[in-house]
């Protein structure tokens, strides 16, 4: 194990307490995961990530194990009656679950439908940041709240399958942001990320940032061409790694700061918003080219989040405006067959429906009347914090809210308009989960 501390730590409590954790046979790995993180491997270690702990070897799970049934039989429900306080929450890599962390723990449900498939608690230790890898048994935690579980400035690798912490990547500054692949793990402090191969957790990148105190990145899933974006060194500016090609392309996206970032799926569409929040502007990421530009409204509003579909013809937009708007966009690279020429009708369609209604005055009034507007929008509650991903079921979205709730909805790709609400839950209330 290589060790380099650089400052004295607080004292924290035991990463693997004898608390309330009720270990879940079911949450298990795939096979092709890293449950065999060589954690002692010798490594080479920057002056600002200064441990990398062993926390003992995880065992193995069974390769042959059925995966296709996780979190099939939650443990039992050791929540006080008092719903926690909700600090982070999150989509996993294909948002067919989302994570929920709490300033007592952290919560795993499913998305379509929704059900609670088990929660992890900590006797009052708050979990600021979760992340999950697709739906295998390594989550990332990172501690938060009133009373951290553990520091900030450590990224906790919890294996659930056995229940407890398996390593750590500690930092000298706070933790803003992590990102999971299945070959690597992306730590975003303020102004630098932070780039590990999984199976080892040996350090292979470095990148410093301008200030982002939101940790503000996103990563591609595709396996073989993995593409991440953060912001560069300049303000309006996002930078994109293409570790498969070894090149780095610099986007000049907005005029003042970036606040939102999104990739599609495959890592060849870049959605971004600026801290004004009125136009989302979509970019090739290999070239840096402007691909469209779409208006979310008139007015300034913080985004919040921004989501691409599977097939990349539609975009989702939250923002502290209170409205879920879904965009048609023209650059549909990744479909395949039938689908593609349907949705790339639906799709273009919608566009010539959110863009025809002012075309007769292109060039004669400002670019304000000429502007793509959404095609879909689904209405909810003015400043309250919001994230949305795209359903599994065709032409629906998932919403999740900072106040506990969860929506499922439909939108109508060819007429558009005010989206359907299909389901509504508060993912908080202790008697909602089982």
């Amino acid at each position: 194990m290589a060790t380099l501390s650089a400052f004295t730590s607080p004292s924290w409590p035991d990463p693997n307490p004898n608390n309330n954790i009720i270990p879940n046979p079911n949450f298990l790995s795939y096979p092709d995961q890293p449950q065999n993180l060589d954690l002692d491997s010798p490594m080479s270690l920057s002056e600002e990530h200064h441990e990398v702990h062993d926390h003992d070897p995880p065992s193995q799970s069974n390769p042959n194990s059925d995966t296709h049934n996780l979190f099939s039989t939650p443990p039992e429900s050791l929540s006080p009656k008092t719903p926690p306080s909700l600090l982070y929450v999150s989509f996993n890599q294909d948002q067919a679950c989302f994570a929920a962390a709490t300033d007592n723990g952290f919560r795993i449900s499913n998305c379509d439908p929704y059900s609670e498939l088990f929660r992890r608690e900590f006797g009052g230790g708050g979990i600021g940041v979760v992340e999950m890898l697709f739906r295998c048994n390594i989550l990332a935690l990172v501690g938060g709240g009133s009373q951290p579980q553990y520091p900030p400035n450590k990224v906790m690798i919890w294996n659930d399958h056995e229940g407890r912490c398996i390593g750590e990547l500690s930092f000298r500054a706070a933790v803003r942001g992590v990102r999971l692949r299945r070959d690597r793990i992306f730590v975003v402090l303020e102004q630098k990320v932070f780039v590990y191969n999984f199976a080892d957790l040996k350090l292979l990148h470095q990148i410093e940032t301008i200030a982002n105190p939101k940790g503000l990145c996103a990563v591609s899933q595709m396996v073989n061409y993995p593409v991440f974006v953060c912001p560069g060194l300049l303000k309006g500016q996002v930078r994109v790694e293409h570790y498969a090609t070894k090149s780095t392309k610099f986007i000049t996206a907005h005029d003042s700061r970036v606040a939102c970032l999104a990739l599609a799926l495959d890592g060849q569409l870049l959605a971004s918003a600026s801290t004004k929040g009125t136009l989302i502007r979509i970019f090739n990421t290999v070239d840096g080219t402007l691909l469209q530009e779409v208006r979310r409204g008139a007015n300034m509003a913080e985004v919040y989040s921004l989501a691409f579909s599977s097939t990349s013809q539609w975009l989702a937009v939250s923002s502290d405006k209170g409205t879920v708007h879904v965009f048609s966009l023209k650059v549909n690279p990744g479909s395949p067959g039938t689908q593609k020429s349907q949705s790339a009708f639906d799709s273009n369609a919608a566009i010539a429906r959110a863009g025809s209604s002012l075309s007769f005055i292109k060039g004669v009034l400002p670019k304000y009347f000429s502007s793509e507007w959404s095609v879909a929008q689904f209405r909810l509650v003015e400043g309250s914090h919001y994230i949305v991903a795209f359903g599994h079921q065709k032409n629906t979205l998932v919403i999740l809210g900072m106040d506990g709730s969860f929506y499922r909805c439909q939108f109508d790709p060819v007429h558009g308009g005010e989206m359907t609400q299909l389901e509504y839950q508060n993912f908080l209330k202790p008697e909602a989960a089982f």
